[in-house]
């Protein structure tokens, strides 16, 4: 797979120039997508000794080894951009070089492990069958934001400052919702393979709590300080901080679902129950934000706030089914089949 992705990176990197609003921004694109699909097989492959860790209860090793990969990236940045001059490249190489790193320093005590690894028919229909799912979730979802993007990008030049401006802001708000996802996922997991499923619950009960807080404290600073954050990214200039505190308005909206979207993700994934997941997801993105994404933003002329609006409704809408499928049990059925498996693998 990783392989293939390095193909497709490759063979669309070509094609970016033409989608940006800007010739110059395409180009720059080009060049960073076609460097940085060189690493897709590092960062598979360290996604899967991620997740095998994960799943040991070991999350301090993974971040040992992020942190380290971060290191070097930054250190190379500064190297590679301002030092050689090399832009664009230079960061695309600083990321590529950071991604090995951060593979080396999780594999390297593993390594004895990996030595000795065998796969078997079994275990490898069973990753299929669990991964297959989550996977093409994942290319379908980023399909329908990449339709987004596209929107946005073929808009003015303040739309497209203000959606990537606002997207990294955001990011504080549901990152953190992503490491409570990795660990709901991995407690529900080991509940599953005990036996205890109704530990589930309550596991998923308390990472939506910690979640929602987290998100409703970054709720509350975003619409008390929206103008002054978007001025401060937008650097004196108005019309962008305008837009931008528009978008920030909107995302008020969604930001404690969407740390309730991807906990839930989270649990469902543990349980194995991860058609459901995938199926709701990619309905939920390609129903939403694309075609709404284009009538409210370039039919009804509201711009990159429109997508935006189609954005938050794909959010709630899935949240919502997500949460409903765990309080009405919806996940057992897979949760038991992801037992009988297991106990058949070990027999």
């Amino acid at each position: 797979f990783g392989a293939v992705a390095l193909a497709v990176g490759q063979l669309v990197a070509p094609f970016l120039a033409t989608l940006s609003a800007s010739p110059r921004a395409g180009q720059f694109a080009a060049e960073y997508l076609a460097i940085r699909s060189l690493g897709a097989p590092l960062i598979l492959v360290q996604c899967a000794l991620r997740e095998a860790r994960y799943g040991q209860g070991d999350t301090r090793s993974p971040m040992r080894a992020s942190l380290a990969g971060n290191a070097v990236n930054i250190a190379l940045d500064v190297v590679f951009i301002p030092g050689l001059g090399w832009g664009v490249q230079g960061a695309a190489l600083a990321t590529l070089f950071g991604n090995a790193t951060e593979l080396f320093v999780l594999a390297w005590p593993m390594r004895a492990q990996l030595v000795k690894l065998r796969f078997g028919r079994r275990a490898l229909r069973d990753v299929w069958m669990q991964g297959m799912p989550n996977g093409l979730q994942f290319v379908m979802e980023v399909g329908a934001f990449l339709i987004l993007t596209v929107l946005v990008a073929r808009m003015s030049a303040v739309d497209g400052a203000a959606h990537q401006m606002v997207l990294h802001l955001v990011n504080v708000s549901f990152l953190p919702a992503h490491a409570l996802a990795e660990a709901a996922a991995v407690l529900v997991g080991q509940a599953v393979g005990a036996n205890r499923d109704t530990l589930i619950p309550r596991v998923a009960r308390r990472a939506l709590l910690i979640g929602a807080t987290y998100a409703s404290l970054c709720l509350v600073v975003f619409a008390i300080l929206a103008s002054s954050i978007a001025g401060a990214m937008a650097a004196g200039d108005a019309v962008l901080a305008e837009r931008a505190t528009m978008l920030i308005h909107v995302s008020l909206a969604f930001l404690v679902a969407d740390a309730a979207n991807v906990i839930a993700r989270g649990v469902l994934r543990g349980a194995s129950d991860v058609r459901y997941a995938a199926i709701v997801g990619i309905a939920t993105s390609w129903l939403t934000t694309p075609p709404l994404a284009w009538l409210f933003g370039i039919t009804w002329g509201l711009g990159v706030v429109g997508g935006w609006i189609g954005l938050a409704i794909e959010i709630v809408v899935g949240a919502s089914l997500f949460w409903l499928r765990i309080y009405r049990g919806g996940w057992r059925p897979a949760a038991a089949a992801a037992r009988r498996s297991m106990a058949g693998t070990a027999v």
